[in-house]
């Protein structure tokens, strides 16, 4: 069988594409790294990696192991965090959510599971946009709440709480702000406010005209100062201020908030808080 060890070397020398950065990142000499990933496509029967005196490219069939390779290591570590959780003198729930959303349904969450017989001590966690669902999937929290279409939920246990349309959020002066309601079309096509660039998970950028934003606090900044535009939920609304304008935006994406789990999970308390989810 694959060693776990074999595909941490082959995803460095699959991310680096060159042996001796890859084995500096392991913190090894590059010989032994070299003669693994051969006994790795020995161990296969397959060749992952084409070389040449220039440059290492990954064949077909290395890109699905660095595929794979990415899913079952993080699925590893997800498991060490959560066993040394559970044997915690006082285990608890680590609770994942996107700062400044679903701010409304996560104070009523909170509250009505402290109110229950059986709670713990709920852990809340609040990232950047993608990181609650990076914090779910490498096992650093227990239970999140995703924003489809915006993360990604295949492989978890899900439950929808609440779908909403969104909305274009502008400056309050700008002279589109009265309008009833505006297309994705003419959002797009907004002369000088551009539509924000958010980080992707590895952190970088897309290419774009719009100003790279990490947080909420930046994005409704930026487009107080007339330097952007954005498209979000609804719910957001209550979180602006009089200097912003507030457009429907009907053919939009609806959003659905979800409250999403490992599907191994077998712990009571992600249950009870799951089910105080749906009950609200």
């Amino acid at each position: 069988m694959v060693e776990t060890r074999e595909l941490r070397y082959f995803v460095a020398v699959a991310e680096e594409l060159h042996f001796g950065r890859a084995a500096q990142r392991l913190s090894m000499a590059q010989p032994p790294l070299s003669r693994a990933i051969q006994q790795l496509e020995r161990r296969l029967g397959v060749v992952l990696l084409q070389r040449s005196s220039r440059a290492i490219t990954l064949t077909a069939a290395g890109s699905v192991l660095l595929r794979e390779a990415r899913l079952a290591l993080e699925a590893v570590e997800a498991a060490e965090r959560r066993t040394r959780r559970a044997a915690a003198d006082r285990p608890g729930v680590v609770l994942a959510a996107k700062a400044g959303a679903s701010s409304e349904l996560l104070s009523k969450l909170l509250d009505a599971y402290a109110a229950e017989p059986c709670a713990v001590a709920v852990e809340v966690v609040l990232g950047g946009p993608g990181e609650p669902e990076r914090l779910l999937r490498n096992g650093s929290a227990d239970v999140a709440l995703l924003h489809r279409p915006y993360d990604t939920t295949a492989g978890f246990d899900t439950e929808d709480l609440h779908t909403e349309q969104q909305v274009v959020v502008l400056p309050a002066g700008h002279p589109l702000a009265n309008r009833h309601h505006m297309s994705m079309a003419e959002v797009n096509a907004l002369t000088g406010l551009p539509l924000p660039r958010w980080p992707r998970p590895d952190g970088s950028y897309p290419d774009g005209p719009g100003p790279q934003v990490r947080d909420h606090t930046q994005l409704t900044q930026l487009i107080t100062l007339g330097r952007a535009c954005a498209v979000m939920p609804e719910s957001l609304r209550a979180q602006l201020r009089d200097d912003h304008a507030i457009v429907p935006v009907p053919d939009a994406p609806a959003v659905t908030t979800v409250i999403a789990w490992p599907p191994h999970s077998r712990s009571k308390s992600i249950a009870d808080l799951v089910r105080t989810a749906i009950r609200l």
